[in-house]
């Protein structure tokens, strides 16, 4: 029977996932930044300046193109999304699953929220 570890490591596999101090470029050459955090956690850790909130239950309709309930920068299969929740876990599942949906470039931050934060000295 597979347990959560080996879930996340074959999420893992298939991702090319960046270090927290390769954000700000990513997001300068045109990837998006989604924050899939859920408000309590965001409130207690603060906010991730430039991301994107879309809480992780509706991720999946926001980024697919096809979808009726897409975001605004979900204009094709070529988007670049970096998923960033806190510790680099969740995400890491997020963005297997828009992977699955044909979302090719979609990755995540390798340490999460708390990555980026350490990078600011908090």
């Amino acid at each position: 029977m597979p347990t959560i570890d080996d879930l996340l490591a074959a999420a893992r596999r298939g991702l090319h996932r960046i270090e927290a101090a390769d954000v700000a470029a990513e997001v300068a050459a045109g990837a998006v930044l989604v924050d899939i955090r859920p408000a309590g956690q965001r409130a207690a850790e603060g906010e991730a300046d430039g991301a994107l909130v879309v809480e992780r239950n509706v991720l999946e309709w926001r980024c697919d193109p096809a979808s009726d309930a897409r975001l605004p920068e979900a204009v094709d299969h070529d988007v670049r999304w970096i998923i960033l929740c806190s510790q680099g876990y969740t995400s890491s599942l997020a963005a297997a699953s828009l992977q699955q949906l044909g979302l090719h470039r979609a990755t995540d931050v390798i340490g999460g929220h708390q990555a980026l934060r350490a990078l600011d000295g908090d």
